[in-house]
């Protein structure tokens, strides 16, 4: 399906990109490094390009190294021998071992303690390790995919990170676009989640408002595709008509201006990108010409005291499209 890549729902410019890299990806072996803020589908794109490689009839092991602790992440890693440590009652497989012939999936990889990562440097330089208590080298075959959501170049600069082991990791970096760089791709995700929680939940909401799209394009979505699915879920569950309204959005979406981006005012502490804040700006008030001429490009143009060419240049710049607001 054209909107739908490997279970990873987008069309706009950013995430056609990222389709072609992982497609790209998927075909070698090399270890592959993929970065995003949280909730942006590290996971998702890890898996896609799993199952677009060779290794994709095999299996698929995560591990979430910032969800074990340290002093067990080592055994679940690389396995242990029978008495290695108390309640080492049995030899026991790690993930490594587990994943031959297919992918380990290395979540949160900068939780990593620095004794760990000294033994992965091993793993990805030599592909061979021993289980811990045991002397017998393991020399499975995997595919390695890592993520995260820190900068890794600046944990190296800090000294949290070893530098040896993010240029191993880094050698093709894949970054997950957060979702407040590709609002065009909202309304399609919105539409993919009310089908899912229609089936799961069992309930038949049509669809959402004009009006309650535009809060949702509008907002900065600092939990990304994770957020706008736990709000949706909550919506169609809790929904009074068959159609989402703006009655229905969470107050932290309607609070502020323009759905949480702000006109000017106070400037925050920390600053802000400029050009940026202008970008957000014009995005906004085009949006606006347009909902209230029913999106009719001339009525807008005019409203906005602009050529009709100019604004069609601005909406294509902002990948700018009418909402389907019907399912």
């Amino acid at each position: 399906m054209e909107n739908n890549f490997a279970g990873i729902v987008g069309k706009c410019a950013r995430m056609r990109e990222l389709f072609r890299l992982i497609a790209k990806v998927a075909d070698t072996d090399t270890t592959v490094l993929v970065q995003g803020e949280s909730g942006t589908g590290k996971e998702l794109v890890s898996r896609a390009i799993h199952a677009g490689g060779p290794r994709g009839g095999h299996l698929f092991v995560p591990v979430n190294c910032g969800a074990i602790p340290s002093e067990l992440l080592e055994s679940e890693l690389f396995g242990h021998e029978k008495g290695a440590f108390t309640h080492a009652i049995r030899t026991r497989i790690g993930r490594f071992e587990m994943a031959h012939g297919g992918t380990v999936f290395l979540d949160e990889i900068a939780e990593m303690s620095p004794m760990l990562q000294v033994k992965l440097l091993r793993v990805l330089q030599e592909h061979e390790f021993e289980r811990v208590g045991g002397t017998q080298t393991i020399k499975p075959d995997f595919r390695v995919i890592a993520a995260t959501n820190q900068n890794l170049e600046e944990a190296v600069k800090t000294g949290k990170f070893r530098e040896d082991l993010f240029y191993r990791l880094n050698v093709i970096p894949v970054t997950a676009p957060p979702l407040r760089e590709k609002p065009a791709d909202i309304p399609l995700l919105v539409e993919h989640f009310i089908g899912l929680f229609n089936e799961t939940k069992r309930r038949a909401i049509s669809g959402i408002s004009a009006g309650a799209m535009e809060y949702l394009i509008r907002y900065d979505w600092p939990g990304n595709v994770r957020e706008l699915e736990n709000i949706i879920e909550r919506m169609v569950i809790l929904a009074e008509d068959d159609e989402i309204s703006v009655a229905d959005l969470p107050d932290k979406i309607t609070a502020t201006r323009g759905g949480g981006r702000s006109a000017a005012g106070e400037i925050p502490a920390q600053g802000f990108v400029l050009q940026r804040a202008v970008a957000d700006f014009e995005r906004e008030i085009i949006i606006q010409a347009l909902n209230q001429t029913g999106w009719i490009k001339n009525q807008a143009a005019k409203l906005l005291n602009v050529n009709r060419t100019t604004l069609i240049e601005k909406m294509r710049r902002y990948e700018l499209v009418k909402p389907d607001v019907k399912m």
